[in-house]
């Protein structure tokens, strides 16, 4: 299976099933089963290296501002596989700005848990074992490199950013839930006790104070 044939079937489940994620875990399911084991196989290691691809903090914030009460490490997995499930064009253009969100209705609480599990449960269904177990690091490396070849990421994204600071970055989405007041003094949800967490929030203003003295603005 390409990264065509994947996204063609992503868009076809979504057409026919709506918005009822369940219908579209059995449609995807019964579609791969009938595909044999190798397409099950490349399926699942596909959506896992574009759930993988689009683990970025600055798409979590864009999810957390959505959600409106902060989004958990499995909530954001769980989102990545939703906004999989939207097609290709919403996951690209989500990459390419996490502000374009803004334009997509959210339902089933923007989360599809089960879709990160779909290709591993038909191939399970086929051979009797797990895709998981099956995943090669090397193919997935390289399946990562051509995969990563057709996105576009937002500068910044790659940033945690701290709720006063959210407006400028989302500006619709911010509009969009609750307007930009919400965020000003708003607590935030990232752990400050985790150097890691400190560390990007600290470079993350610096990237932005650089990105906004080139577009002929002052720093604060």
């Amino acid at each position: 299976m390409s990264k065509d044939a994947f996204w063609a079937l992503i868009q076809e489940a979504k057409t026919a099933c709506g918005q009822d994620l369940n219908a579209m875990e059995d449609y995807l399911r019964e579609q791969l089963v009938s595909m044999g084991p190798a397409a099950a196989k490349n399926f699942h290691d596909i959506l896992q290296t574009y759930e993988d691809l689009a683990d970025q903090y600055g798409l979590w914030d864009a999810v957390s501002v959505i959600k409106e009460y902060g989004c958990s490490d499995d909530g954001f997995i769980d989102f990545r596989a939703w906004l999989i499930a939207q097609g290709k064009e919403v996951y690209m253009n989500a990459l390419r700005d996490p502000d374009t969100l803004a334009d997509i209705e959210p339902y089933g609480d923007c989360c599809f848990e089960c879709l990160s599990y779909v290709g591993d449960y038909a191939y399970e269904q086929l051979t009797g074992r797990s895709a998981y177990d099956e995943m090669e690091p090397d193919r997935i490396e390289k399946m990562r490199d051509e995969l990563k070849k057709d996105i576009v990421y937002k500068d910044g994204i790659q940033y945690p950013r701290e709720p006063k600071d959210l407006p400028r970055f989302l500006p619709r989405l911010c509009e969009k839930y609750g307007g930009p007041e919400r965020f000003l003094a708003a607590p935030s949800t990232w752990n400050y006790d985790l150097h890691e967490i400190r560390r990007l929030l600290d470079e993350g203003k610096v990237q932005d104070m650089a990105t906004k003295k080139e577009k002929g603005g002052g720093a604060r």
